[in-house]
């Protein structure tokens, strides 16, 4: 006996589950399985600590899906994008320049959430969606892609029948293994630590890069956490540094990261574990195949520079949103996968290539490359229209309902 859906998702983290929401609130059939089931408790071990910033293109997608009103009570708005150059002799500020979301838009670059929380509400809405069934536990085990439909065979035995299958299952997808896809991987030596921490000088709703060596060393706002300032921190270094750092006591590891900061918000305090993420970049050499296309960590991985990475997941999310709502009595059609591709791949190229430019500029351990870094964030700083048109870039947009063009 086999079931039959519309959509099938291989993948329940962040964006799988957004995209099972969005394609359910759009009236699609849709079933999502992931073999691991969501940790959606703060205080759980396997937590995932990190945080997400939605920018301001990324919330159409969140209100269509029913997730918005859900989440926007729970976030920390990004107003002010601060980077801070530390890389002189001294862990110490010696350049601050600030993207002030004011100069192009009435509306913050975007705001901040944490994942597990993210998972938590995703979960209660797929709840509210009759059309919708979430298989925690069960995972994608082979396909086999014919003309009408996909043959899709479920770790638990299960056989469905779709349309479309989407792979949203990280990046050692088994829905790209099964399509026969390569990927091309690009490994930097790095890891990053995840964590959270209060501190004594509010944050003003301002996320800061503070870059010395290593990689970037990131403050995202958070609500208050027990009436004092909170943020989220990705610390990134190389595999031995982090290794090091995640061995320290808690009183030695608070003096460093404090040290790493450039005391930019005083000193921080450790309120939660620390957990480490390796750090790659990596895009598949096509986004789609037969009945399938691929979202998310499936279809590409950058560093987490600039909130770009699960961004460009609901860019892909939007895009396979318009095309099957233009062929909702066949979403899986060449006419959607096709076209995905095309209007995907290039723009996910660009995006890859440059995160991993600014990557290697972050990690430099050359004073005189140092110095560079410093000269050329301070040059286009200082030019307005080549600012702006970063703001923009960084947003992912040239020009939007909510921008104000003040240049």
């Amino acid at each position: 006996m086999r079931e039959k859906t519309d959509i099938l998702i291989s993948g329940g983290g962040v964006a799988g589950l957004t995209a099972a929401c969005a394609f359910g609130a759009n009236g699609f059939r849709v079933i999502c399985v992931d073999p691991t089931p969501p940790v959606i408790e703060a205080e759980d071990a396997a937590a995932d600590l990190r945080t997400t910033a939605f920018l301001q293109p990324s919330i159409p997608v969140l209100v269509g899906a029913g997730l918005w009103a859900r989440l926007e009570h729970y976030a920390a708005p990004l107003q002010i994008m601060r980077i801070v150059d530390a890389g002189g002799p001294e862990p110490e500020a010696r350049l601050i320049r600030e993207f002030d979301a004011a100069e192009i838009s009435d509306a913050p670059f975007g705001w901040n959430l944490p994942n597990w929380l993210l998972r938590r509400e995703m979960v209660a809405r797929l709840a509210e969606l009759p059309n919708v069934s979430f298989r925690p536990g069960v995972g994608f085990a082979r396909m086999l892609a014919r003309e009408a439909e996909a043959l899709v065979t479920l770790t638990d035995g299960t056989r469905i029948e779709a349309s479309l299958v989407i792979g949203a299952d990280g990046r050692h997808s088994p829905v790209r293994e099964a399509l026969g896809i390569g990927a091309r991987t690009i490994r930097y030596g790095q890891k990053a630590l995840a964590f959270s921490v209060t501190h004594d000088l509010p944050h003003g709703n301002v996320s800061t890069e503070v870059h010395r060596k290593g990689g970037p060393f990131t403050l995202v706002p958070l609500p208050d956490r027990d009436g004092r300032p909170a943020s989220a921190v990705v610390w990134m270094e190389t595999g031995p540094e982090i290794a090091r750092l995640a061995a320290l006591s808690v009183p030695d590891f608070e003096a460093e990261m404090t040290a790493r900061s450039a005391g930019i918000l005083g000193p921080l305090t450790l309120v939660t574990r620390r957990s480490t993420w390796p750090i790659i970049s990596q895009i598949a050499d096509r986004l789609s195949g037969p009945r399938s296309v691929l979202l998310a960590e499936a279809a590409h991985v950058v560093p987490p520079i600039g909130a770009q990475g699960l961004n460009m997941s609901l860019a892909d999310l939007g895009c396979l949103l318009d095309l099957t709502g233009k062929h909702r009595d066949d979403p899986g059609s060449k006419a959607v996968t096709e076209a995905y591709h095309r209007q995907r791949h290039l723009e996910v190229q660009g995006r890859v290539t440059g995160i991993d430019l600014l990557n290697r500029a972050s990690m430099t351990e050359t004073p005189v490359l140092r110095d560079l870094r410093a000269k050329a964030l301070d040059a286009l700083y200082s030019a307005s229209p080549v600012r702006h048109l970063l703001m923009r870039a960084g947003l992912g947009v040239t020009h939007s309902p909510q921008v104000n063009d003040k240049t």
